[in-house]
């Protein structure tokens, strides 16, 4: 039988994890599986009714609560962002979105079972520091008197900041509400690269922030960085990374740029003779993955590393670790209120979308519903494929008997398409089949997307390649 971690993140090199021939053959465009089925299968036929149906066998469940709230301001535009976000100078605009918002937690609040704890949290953006921090302080009050948060001591209360023209003494403010980890988008420390992407923030700047983070009693501080933007070379990003190795976060995070300005865009503010050629982009990554394991950070996967004290490293040793739509998740067991334009709810095999867009979003809660604008409520099938994908992607094993047990199935009966299709990739070293299951090799956690993909049942070979997706790597 194969179980979760079968093979550990400590005994990994980055020989091991990169395959220079099977990454050009198998780095096509794919789902990130932040959710299966992805947005793209959502439907529009959505009603309050809906939700309130799945919100009560929520109750019923009682699951702890993971709250989410989408703060979409910023005062600039990072051309390279993909995030649902609102770019203006008048904090009023904020400050309205912030009455719609308080009002539409009220809503959500009035029809859940005050008893359940919430254990995550966590605030997005935009840039949810945008608003001032006596905003901050009423929102989280709100927050406080509509819902019962656990202890600081067990709960995960994070918040997404950019460094760029922070006062350290807000850091401070920020522990004092109640968050106990930190989330920095840092992306590039080269100034060269800063001015062609219009984000900024100084090596300077982000260390007198961690040092107020460190000093404030911070439980977690998890920084982020891209590859592949413009003007980016192989010395120029390993210098970024010296600097941030030295500030010591708890996570990073080295996320892909896709540039797909046909969907996005701000992007087409880059300029794409800028971009590093391919060859350049994965010498980029391999040099950090070398970097990083050599400094003793855990891959996670998909683009993240963790300190091995760190609870995500944690939850992923313990077979714990979970994926929804913010990424990985230390909170397997909880179910997802959301709030704010674009959110997306996730109650047991229900997930719900707010409207995209600012207008929508207030017209709605003006007339005193939830801004519902999609949904999509999981079949059967989609809730076993999810399971297959979660194990996959979290703990680059599957044990066939954990599926049968809980979905009471013959995994080889079910799944003998995928099963047929399974040896080419293991022919191919990126995973290993037993009888009792699944182990991916080290060179298949970079492309475990695509093996994930396998058992996608919304995508075939002819949606492999194409625009709709970023690629794996």
């Amino acid at each position: 039988m194969v179980s979760p971690g079968a093979v550990s993140t400590r005994e990994l090199t980055s020989d091991s994890l990169w395959d220079p021939d099977l990454i050009a053959r198998y780095n096509l465009a794919g789902p990130r599986y932040t959710s299966y089925p992805t947005a793209a299968q959502f439907r529009d036929d959505v009603s309050e009714a809906q939700w309130r149906e799945a919100l009560a066998a929520s109750n019923e469940i009682s699951a702890p609560l993971s709250l989410y709230f989408h703060i979409p301001f910023c005062d600039t535009v990072c051309y390279y962002c993909a995030c649902n976000k609102i770019i203006t100078a008048n904090r009023q605009r904020a400050s309205d979105y912030l009455v719609f918002l308080q009002r539409e937690i009220a809503l959500q609040a009035a029809a859940v079972n005050p008893e359940r704890i919430v254990r995550q949290l966590h605030w997005g953006g935009g840039t949810p520091t945008y608003i001032s921090d006596s905003e901050m302080q009423a929102l989280m009050t709100t927050i406080r008197g509509q819902f019962r948060l656990a202890p600081d001591d067990e709960g995960e209360f994070s918040i997404e900041i950019h460094p760029g023209g922070m006062a350290t003494d807000r850091i401070r403010h920020l522990r004092e509400l109640g968050f106990n980890r930190l989330s920095m988008g840092v992306q590039d420390f080269d100034p060269e690269v800063q001015q062609a992407v219009n984000r900024f923030n100084s090596a300077e700047e982000v260390a007198a922030l961690v040092a107020a983070i460190r000093a404030s009693g911070f439980k977690s501080l998890s920084m982020d960085l891209i590859y592949g933007l413009p003007l980016q070379s192989e010395r120029s990003f390993a210098r970024t990374l010296e600097q941030v190795i030295r500030l010591q976060p708890d996570r990073l995070s080295l996320f892909n740029y896709a540039h797909m300005p046909q969907l996005f865009k701000t992007q087409r503010q880059i300029d794409e003779r800028q971009l590093p050629a391919a060859g350049v982009k994965m010498a980029i990554l391999q040099q950090s993955i070398d970097r990083l394991l050599h400094e003793g950070y855990e891959y996670i996967g998909m683009d993240h590393f963790a300190r091995p004290g760190d609870e995500l490293a944690l939850a992923q040793m313990q077979g714990t670790l979970h994926r929804n739509f913010q990424g990985y998740s230390t909170h397997k067991d909880c179910d997802l209120l959301a709030f704010g334009v674009s959110a997306i709810n996730a109650l047991g095999n229900n997930h719900f979308q707010n409207f995209k867009d600012e207008p929508s979003y207030t017209a709605a809660i003006k007339a005193g519903r939830l801004p519902l604008a999609k949904r999509i409520t999981l079949s059967r099938d989609d809730a076993i494929r999810k399971a297959v994908i979660n194990e996959l992607i979290c703990n680059f094993a599957l044990d066939y008997g954990v599926i049968e047990q809980q979905f009471g199935i013959r995994f080889a009966d079910y799944f003998s398409a995928e099963l047929t299709r399974l040896p080419l990739l293991a022919a191919d070293g990126l995973l290993a089949m037993s009888y009792g299951g699944i182990t991916v090799l080290p060179a298949g956690r970079l492309l475990v997307r695509r093996i994930c993909m396998e058992f996608d049942a919304y995508i075939d070979s002819s949606q492999l390649s194409g625009n709709r997706f970023s690629r794996i790597i």
